[in-house]
């Protein structure tokens, strides 16, 4: 049965999170916003009107997430005061307790995601690291681990490209996060290195090995994020697909392999950026997509230079270490432990089953977004 401070601490979370999200002002907004879509010449502009539409459920999505939370709380209270009159049992006030806590925590998390890219869908690249093909089996487990986290919170996962290990596991693998919001925000928090420690199923003497695989996140562009592809540097190939590369993989020359000679606008080095997918068995459908996935690149350099830039300016705040060493999965000690935040988990297993929120949520709380709140 909870406590009565349990209950004031949900109330007083809801009437902080009416603060932080101005709900009274957004209110306003919305009727404001909802009353320009009457308009008898709405839709004779049809991407314009789109883009309102998406204002309007943008503010609405707020105003509901804020009411369910409030609506709540109120039973959460009603339970713990029925609960003295012995009209409900303490298990129903623990399971209204649940739930509200929940919500809250749901609410709060997704209040500390406020940049422009935060809400995106996401592209998310795996590389094995050195060590043959333990690292390479390595890489193949945080796949399995990423792809069990997006299932559960409602992601389509796809695979765009995949190169098998020599032996066992995967050399890398680029996959997507789409169909629902904030797959970007909540997985920013991964990029970076990734340690693992274990006694190696591949190793006759049973050694303990360690191995590393890196994560790369980026947000997916969709077509009302403006991203420049100057098209004289663009160059494309053809190829055959063949292996274990995702689904609708076939033996046909549907695959296809864009080059772009990239050149950093500060400092004039060159690169080239080399893209391939092997999505779908239709070679224009795999353009387009390899085109989106050149985009997400591009925005994301952009991106990462802005927060360099503001990583400076806020030199008394700690520095978000883009592709640094970020966390350890020991599993003889039974530990998986974040080296930004210091969070760690002893469920393992769980932890490579998908269960990574715990995490997730003490990077966003650890580097919040600065900036006034809304």
């Amino acid at each position: 049965m909870i406590t009565s401070e349990q209950l004031k601490d949900i109330q007083d979370r809801t009437v902080a999170l009416h603060r932080y999200l101005n709900i009274d002002k957004r209110e306003i907004e919305y009727e404001e916003e909802q009353l320009r879509t009457q308009a008898p010449d709405f839709w004779e502009d049809p991407a314009r009107a789109q883009e309102q539409m998406k204002k309007v459920k943008g503010i609405e999505k707020w105003i509901k997430g804020y009411r369910e939370i409030r609506s709540l709380a109120d039973e959460l209270q009603l339970s713990f005061d029925f609960y003295k009159d012995e009209l409900v049992t303490g298990e129903e006030v623990d399971a209204a307790y649940d739930k509200a806590l929940k919500a809250v925590e749901d609410l709060e998390l997704k209040n500390m995601l406020r940049q422009e890219e935060d809400p995106m869908e996401c592209v998310m690249k795996i590389n094995s690291g050195a060590g043959g093909t333990e690292s390479q089996d390595w890489a193949s487990m945080l796949m399995r681990m990423y792809m069990r986290w997006g299932e559960a919170h409602g992601y389509h996962v796809t695979i765009s490209d995949l190169q098998d290990g020599d032996e066992a596991g995967i050399k890398s693998v680029t996959m997507k996060f789409e169909g629902s919001e904030y797959a970007f925000g909540y997985l920013k928090s991964e990029n970076g290195v990734h340690r693992l420690v274990r006694v190696s199923p591949f190793n006759a003497q049973g050694k303990r090995m360690t191995s590393f695989a890196s994560v790369f996140v980026s947000p997916l562009v969709d077509d009302t994020i403006e991203v420049y592809v100057d098209p004289a540097r663009v160059s494309w190939d053809t190829f055959r697909s063949s292996g274990a590369g995702g689904q609708n993989v076939n033996k046909v020359e549907s695959g296809v392999r864009l080059r772009y000679q990239y050149e950093d606008p500060d400092t004039g080095e060159k690169e080239e950026i080399l893209i391939e997918n092997t999505e779908t068995r239709d070679q224009p459908k795999n353009r387009a997509k390899a085109m989106q996935l050149l985009k997400s690149q591009l925005y994301d350099r952009a991106m990462k230079k802005r927060m360099e830039e503001q990583a400076k300016i806020e030199a008394s705040k700690k520095k978000i270490e883009w592709g640094s060493q970020i966390r350890s999965y020991v599993f003889d000690d039974r530990r998986v432990k974040d080296h930004r935040t210091n969070y760690q988990t002893s469920d393992v297993y769980g932890v490579m089953d998908g269960k990574i929120d715990g995490f997730i949520k003490a990077y966003l709380m650890e580097f919040p977004v600065t900036g006034e709140e809304v």
